[in-house]
């Protein structure tokens, strides 16, 4: 077992050493991006990546709070199944309206992997072999997805 320190220290080795590994990696659109702390550009959806003791996912979330709203937005993405999985070449898991850790009502789009750990440095690889085509399928999705929310708000 590891103190909270240790923990924090390899979860932060793990995403300073995937941030560099995806540093020379450019965007769909050419541009450089923060890999580990993608940003959409659009408040209340995020491109989330987390690895835990047990497991990892990658996750579009949708996290605005009236429920109606999110459910709009989870609709759009659902128009844009196809060109998602596309992206990706694999089928997600969509969830409408479940609860986050901190008790709030989300929504994602995600895949995950078990047994693996964030705390086991010889998993690392097979993280960021997970994580990596994933994230970069997501940016390209989403150069070309985006502005089909605009009139969203």
């Amino acid at each position: 077992m590891y103190t909270r320190e240790q923990a924090t220290q390899l979860r932060q080795a793990f995403w300073t050493a995937f941030g560099q590994y995806m540093a020379p990696v450019p965007s769909a659109e050419g541009t450089k991006v923060n890999w580990s702390n993608y940003k959409t550009g659009l408040k209340h959806v995020y491109f989330k990546m987390e690895a835990g003791n047990k497991k990892a996912s990658i996750a579009i979330e949708l996290t605005h709070p009236d429920p109606d709203i999110q459910e709009l937005f989870f609709e759009q993405f659902a128009e844009l199944k196809n060109l998602l999985h596309n992206h990706l070449q694999e089928q997600w898991v969509w969830v409408l309206h479940t609860r986050d850790e901190n008790d709030k009502t989300i929504s994602r789009i995600f895949a995950e992997i078990t047994q693996v750990s964030v705390f086991n440095q010889d998993d690392w690889p097979q993280l960021i072999s997970f994580f990596k085509p994933r994230i970069i399928a997501l940016d390209e999705f989403w150069s070309n997805a985006k502005y089909s929310f605009d009139g969203l708000l």
